[in-house]
């Protein structure tokens, strides 16, 4: 029998977590009955800017009423993939889930899940977002790591000109520069040729999609407003053109 692999002296457990975040589109959501037992479903994902988890639910579903009576959640973000099913790393959030009518929020989960549109705007439906209080990562054999609040969540201090610079920017790339994503997602990210789009940007980095695939590429330094973000997105364009073949 083989003996057991060591664990990864430069496994980066923070920044692993941070990646499933911004990464997985649908997930276990945990929350709790009316007799107290957990009741877990799936659900679609997507982030705010700050990294706070955000979902879309019915009020007829189960959860929506659990949420309602008791915020504390969890939720499994897995990654997939083949073979043992335990050897992907996964990520498990604790938090408190309330109700927002943010716009942004709204953007973002529906930039992310565009087949949402379909039922977004029925009256029953509402959008949730994940206050993060903490989680821990499941890298695969010994790799494990309690996170913190800080270091699942992107700060924004300094940087709310990139909120705000945002929505432009993202229909800007997706309009002007769909070359300048496929380059982003292809040599930057390992993802596979196609028209992707960004669905979201933030200080640390842009997210990408094509049909159920999905691309995280951070930024080499932090961006902070409109004018720094412009030179990272060009300077990140130029770096990938370098690695064509």
């Amino acid at each position: 029998m083989d003996e057991p692999k060591a664990p990864e002296m430069n496994f980066d457990g923070v920044n692993l977590g941070r990646l499933l975040l911004r990464s997985i589109r649908a997930g276990a959501l945990g929350t709790l009955d009316a007799t107290g037992f957990p009741f877990t479903t799936l659900v679609t994902v997507a982030t705010d800017s700050d990294g706070s988890p955000l979902i879309l639910t019915s009020r007829l579903a189960a959860h929506t009423g659990n949420m309602e009576r008791d915020p504390r959640v969890s939720l499994l973000l897995a990654q997939t993939g083949r073979g043992d099913p335990l050897a992907h790393p996964r990520l498990t959030i604790m938090g408190k889930a309330y109700p927002t009518t943010d716009p942004r929020a709204r953007t973002r989960f529906l930039a992310r899940n565009p087949k949402s549109r379909l039922y977004a705007d029925f009256p029953d439906f509402s959008f949730w977002r994940i206050e993060i209080l903490g989680g821990h990562l499941n890298g695969g054999f010994a790799r494990a790591a309690s996170l913190s609040t800080q270091d699942l969540k992107t700060d924004l201090t300094g940087a709310e000109g990139v909120v705000e610079a945002e929505a432009g920017a993202v229909a800007h790339m997706n309009q002007d520069h769909r070359e300048a994503l496929e380059l982003y997602a292809t040599r930057l990210a390992g993802g596979s040729p196609g028209a992707w789009e960004a669905s979201g940007l933030d200080p640390e980095g842009i997210d990408l999609i094509l049909g159920d695939q999905t691309a995280r590429v951070l930024f080499p330094e932090r961006a902070t407003d409109a004018i720094s973000l412009r030179r990272i997105l060009k300077d990140l364009a130029g770096q990938a053109r370098r690695r064509e073949k």
